[in-house]
């Protein structure tokens, strides 16, 4: 990671994407496990209601990804950080350590490939 995250702009980049995402953990095998969620940025943090599996897995390995499709714009949201699960394991707050915007398939060349949420 080559800053801290600009948590000021990912918060207003999730507040125009809206609460659907997808969220990536990984468990014992090597293939992701991959959920829809709605997630929700609160105190530095984004949060989700998660099940059991998802659960497991972040409560094993913290390590975490909430995607953001495209909302007719250039480029997906993807958001890295770390988990923690509370305790009755119903939902996870991830603390972003990287964040980035992603230019989609399709997109037109001159549009920037990735763009960092970064403080600079």
């Amino acid at each position: 990671m080559s800053g801290t995250v600009d948590l000021d702009a990912l918060a207003a980049h999730v507040r125009e994407l809206g609460p659907a995402a997808y969220l990536v953990s990984v468990g014992d095998g090597p293939a992701p496990h991959v959920v829809s969620v709605e997630a929700r940025f609160e105190d530095g943090a984004l949060r989700a209601a998660v099940g059991r599996h998802t659960a497991a897995n972040l409560a094993q390995r913290p390590a975490a990804t909430f995607v953001w499709p495209p909302a007719g714009g250039d480029h997906s949201l993807i958001v890295d950080g770390t988990a923690t699960v509370d305790r009755d394991g119903g939902v996870v707050a991830v603390r972003p350590t990287r964040a980035v915007l992603h230019r989609v398939a399709g997109a037109p060349a001159e549009v920037p490939s990735c763009i960092a949420l970064e403080r600079s």
